[in-house]
């Protein structure tokens, strides 16, 4: 809580906290809220019936009694309000629902070759009316859009570049312009680093390295850790995402793993985007990703060989990440969602370059591996309500 805070501002905090621990939760008493935030019980009473009257949280019964009057148990409203996430790709528009759950309760991938036309954001419009027609949510329920694009974003909600969709400085709003709710732009690797890290205690920083046709990634510091942080046009803070002076920090494809090595789309040499994105094991190999994995467990040599190249490379680019940051390493992005089975042998590779220690086990797979862009930008738009409770 910041210093000289007013009454007005400790109040707002004190209900955005109780909220926030309801919505964790299935279900909690008074007292646990009190005894688990360290409030008084009369503070947690006024806050809760405020809740109540807001209709965003409700009794949902009684505990069992321990000797006195039972406990009356409290529940957030979960359905109170929904968003929708979009992920828009060269290839494919991806579109998820969620509510103040933050999971995943619709999600749809649609075929869509990019253009920057008039027609292209008419169809997301249309895609978008669509799923929410065949999701049954309550249109009046549904509160915003974010929507996720492969490039960089400023805080005012400009794409500045985009090497993924051909554009360089372009009003976002295009985009949102056949959405009839309000919406925000974010960058990809952000939005899947929002997902990666919702309804989780963040005890140690997470770099997020997104390993799709290109890679990207997201610095999540832990949450104690003084830093330039933004998780909103207006420079707020949330899950303490770090963007950078000029919104571009989490650009990992672009370090350097084999100077003098094959040319990056970037024009630059060895960068890590030309040896770890999704498209160096399917060009390698000559198939699609999921064809490349299926062949990997029937025990095809060559791509055996092609993926020990690829982790061997990629191992390079996870201890440069842990040596700059000291943090958890999540792998995500297409490649990432196929790596649970691969991770322990992978592990033992990042562990012959830790010099700090012996082991690996700081390096993940990613927990979403559906649409998780889409649901971040969703949730980054759950979480702005959820800030104004």
């Amino acid at each position: 809580m910041k210093r000289g805070a007013s009454s007005i501002e400790v109040k707002k905090l004190n209900r955005n906290r109780v909220f926030r621990y309801l919505n964790s939760q299935e279900r909690a008493s008074m007292p646990d809220i009190a005894a688990a935030l360290g409030m008084s019980r009369p503070t947690v009473l006024q806050i809760v019936r405020e809740l109540k009257e807001s209709q965003i949280v409700r009794e949902v019964g009684e505990f069992s009694s321990t000797g006195g009057r039972r406990a009356k148990a409290i529940a957030a409203v979960q359905d109170a309000c929904y968003t929708v996430g979009l992920d828009i790709t060269h290839g494919h528009i991806s579109l998820v629902l969620t509510d103040l759950s933050e999971k995943i309760l619709e999600h749809e991938r649609v075929r869509e070759l990019f253009s920057y036309s008039d027609g292209y954001f008419c169809r997301i419009g249309d895609l978008l009316e669509d799923f929410l027609e065949r999701s049954q949510a309550p249109r009046e329920k549904v509160i915003g859009a974010g929507i996720s694009v492969p490039g960089i974003v400023d805080r005012c909600g400009c794409l500045v570049y985009s090497h993924a969709l051909g554009l360089d400085h372009v009003d976002g709003k295009g985009f949102s312009k056949y959405i009839p709710y309000p919406c925000i732009m974010l960058n990809d690797a952000n939005a899947a680093a929002v997902a990666e890290c919702s309804n989780t205690d963040l005890s140690r920083s997470v770099l997020y390295l997104l390993l799709s046709n290109s890679v990207g990634g997201a610095v999540v510091f832990h949450q104690d850790t003084p830093a330039q942080v933004s998780w909103s046009v207006q420079d707020g803070a949330f899950r303490n995402i770090y963007i950078g002076a000029e919104c571009r920090a989490g650009e990992f494809g672009h370090m350097v793993i084999h100077p003098e090595g094959e040319t990056c789309y970037c024009g630059k040499k060895g960068c890590v985007d030309a040896y770890c994105s999704a498209s160096r094991l399917t060009d390698l190999a000559g198939v699609d990703l999921p064809g490349f994995f299926r062949e990997l467990e029937n025990g095809n040599v060559r791509f055996r060989e092609v993926w020990e190249r690829y982790l061997d490379d990629l191992a390079i680019a996870v201890d440069n990440l842990r040596m700059c940051f000291d943090g958890d390493v999540v792998l995500g992005g297409y490649v990432g969602s196929y790596m649970e089975p691969y991770i322990e042998a992978f592990r033992l590779k990042c562990a012959g370059r830790n010099i700090f220690g012996h082991g690996g086990d700081y390096v993940r797979a990613c927990k979403y591996r559906v649409e998780a862009s889409a649901l971040g930008a969703a949730i980054y738009r759950i979480e702005q309500y959820i800030d104004r409770i």
